[in-house]
């Protein structure tokens, strides 16, 4: 079982910093590979970063590259996002999903793979 919780949003300044925290309370934390996404207002959803079981790997939105970092702490069973040099535009709500490490970092969960509740960032000019 895999239940996600999302922590560390909130509101900052153009240029400023926040660190998003994914918790995982189920006993399989380690073996799926974990994902970030995010949702503004009237848009679809959209990949943000992935990274695999181990640690070891990560992949990131083109666009996101170079400002956003994915990390995990295993012993902790969670699973992070620092985000640098925050412009207006990611302003969304932030998601964690989880999927089985099989499937690879390319993988796009559907809604019958595990999410977490969402985390609102905002960020203002």
């Amino acid at each position: 079982q895999v239940r996600l919780v999302e922590s560390g949003g909130g509101q900052v300044h153009a240029g400023g910093s926040l660190r998003l925290s994914c918790a995982d309370s189920g006993r399989t934390f380690s073996s799926t590979t974990k994902g970030w996404f995010r949702q503004a207002p009237g848009k679809e959803r959209e990949f943000v970063a992935a990274i695999s079981y181990s640690g070891l790997s990560t992949y990131y939105a083109d666009s996101l590259k170079g400002r956003f970092t994915i990390s995990r702490d295993n012993a902790k069973s969670t699973v992070y996002l620092q985000m640098n040099s925050l412009k207006p535009e990611d302003t969304a709500v932030y998601y964690c999903a989880a999927w089985p490490s099989g499937y690879g970092l390319r993988y796009r969960p559907t809604p019958h793979d595990y999410w977490g509740q969402g985390t609102q960032v905002t960020v203002s000019s």
